[in-house]
């Protein structure tokens, strides 16, 4: 097992900013306890970011792009990208420690997961930058017309606490590769891995000031005065969807151009001519990865009745194999939620549920008696909860899962598409017309047919209804982080 505490003792007792290529103090005073959730154990003062802050970051922004950077070429960017590609898995295990040590996710999940990931976002940027063509066309009339790709600018990134490098990579890869500078704001919660970064840029050769780097809040502080500035030209955000709507309020009066990744409450779906055996190990997997706080979570099971108790018994023997335990043992499979006042909000739901008529729970429910120090909570089934329960409606963002069942496929659509949000959902059936049919009537952005987080960056990702606005992934992200001219031009007849 890796020892936390010589892991904690090689961490700064202070972590400011990043601006213009160096570790900066920031501009006031305050500062708040960054808290490692599994071991109730600070990481760390981290600073308060202001809009005095802000500001510093965008004038270092503006310089970055009067220089070399704002001449680059896309192959020289795709050349710098790969570079912190090689580097971030060089430094993969350090990486995969800081992101197990702040969020409580386990060690094992960070380093096979989102560590690799987030490398192989920028290898893929890269490439895909690097062979970008602009289409030109030739009119009746003779004229030419070609449409060039223009970096936006300065933009702002803020990025949540559920997958902390992998997302702000999934954003920082394509606004860079298009030749933008950058203002990141991670989340409060995981600051520690986006702060790393800092390291990973310089050593890769980014001018300085071309990523800047803001800690602090969002409401009232670095995230609000980032979204308001007006020399931040557009807004990438991942996270809870009310913080999207205030985003948006604010951005509204400078007609910033947005991309917002939002709430989701995604449904795995099980029909009776489903291979059982596979789809009750993906739909527990779907349910609990990373303690259930994912996007994507299958957070609502929906199966055909006839095969209901069945499919009921097999997860709970799946639900009963999870090792809850320390993040940094490689034999844990659920570490801790992010943070106790998280794990608090998700025991309400437990506590909701108790109190609902019908309504039974499984397994779970509780604060794992082994684990009273920590934000752990056990992964919970529920079962007889109606379609209008908040349990179905709302975002719970932790490790529950409830239990629906169907006697007709329009039944099951009408389960999958009755609630707020529109993210993704899993169908199981060995029938593909059947799966086919019931794809195209969910009001999803994402489809899975017989898998679960199955990903391929060239296709686009987004949510419906109160799940997004806009798509991110291969070209989509980079014609968000794009301007487009067209440049029109008569020619003379030959």
């Amino acid at each position: 097992m890796l020892s936390k505490h010589r892991v904690v003792d090689l961490l700064p007792t202070k972590h400011g900013h990043f601006i213009g290529g160096m570790y900066v103090d920031p501009r006031g005073a305050e500062v708040y306890t960054n808290i490692a959730p599994a071991y109730d154990m600070p990481l760390g003062d981290v600073a308060v970011g202001t809009a005095d802050d802000v500001q510093v970051a965008v004038d270092a922004a503006k310089a970055a792009l009067a220089g070399p950077w704002g001449r680059t070429t896309p192959s020289e960017r795709a050349k710098v990208l790969r570079r912190v590609a090689e580097l971030l898995l060089e430094h993969r295990q350090a990486f995969a420690r800081l992101e197990a040590l702040d969020s409580g996710k386990p060690y094992s999940e960070a380093y096979e997961g989102d560590i690799a990931r987030s490398a192989y976002n920028f290898q893929f940027f890269a490439d895909l930058t690097a062979h970008q063509v602009s289409p030109s066309y030739t009119s009746d009339d003779g004229t030419l017309h070609t449409t060039l790709r223009e970096p936006i600018g300065i933009v702002g990134l803020i990025t949540p606490w559920n997958l902390p490098l992998y997302l702000a990579t999934w954003k920082l890869a394509p606004a860079l590769a298009q030749g933008n500078a950058v203002i990141l704001k991670p989340a409060e919660l995981t600051p520690l891995t986006a702060m790393a970064m800092g390291n990973v840029f310089n050593a890769a050769g980014l001018p300085p000031g071309v990523v800047n780097i803001i800690q602090g809040f969002g409401a009232g502080g670095a995230g609000e005065a980032l979204v308001k500035h007006p020399d931040v030209k557009a807004i990438s955000f991942t996270g809870e969807t009310t913080t999207g709507e205030a985003i948006m309020r604010a951005a509204a009066p400078q007609l910033k151009k947005l991309s917002f990744e939002l709430g989701g409450k995604g449904a795995t779906v099980i029909f009776a001519d489903a291979d059982l055996d596979q789809a009750v190990a993906t739909a527990a997997r779907a349910a609990f990865r990373n303690q259930g706080q994912i996007c994507l979570a299958g957070s609502r099971l929906i199966v055909e009745r006839s095969v209901a108790p069945q499919v009921i018994d097999q997860l709970l023997v799946a639900v009963r194999s999870i090792k809850i335990g320390d993040p940094l043992d490689p034999m844990t499979t659920m570490g801790s939620l992010v943070s106790r006042d998280h794990r608090d909000k998700v025991e309400k739901y437990a506590a909701y549920a108790k109190s609902c008529p019908g309504v039974e729970i499984l397994c779970g429910g509780k604060i794992p008696s082994d684990y009273r120090q920590g934000a752990y909570f056990e992964p919970t089934v529920v079962t007889g909860v109606a379609q209008e329960s908040r349990l179905i409606q709302e975002e719970v963002f932790g490790p529950v899962l409830t239990v629906q069942v169907f006697d007709s496929a329009d039944e099951a659509q009408n389960m999958v598409n009755g609630t707020p949000y529109g993210l993704s959902c899993s169908v199981f059936t060995r029938d593909i017309n059947k799966a086919q049919n019931f794809a195209r009537s969910a009001r999803m952005g994402l489809v899975w047919l017989n898998t679960w987080f199955s990903r391929d960056l060239h296709t686009a990702f987004g949510g419906m209804k109160r799940s997004g606005i806009g798509r991110e992934g291969g070209q989509y992200s980079l014609d968000f982080f794009s301007e487009f001219k067209t440049i029109s031009m008569a020619m003379r007849p030959y």
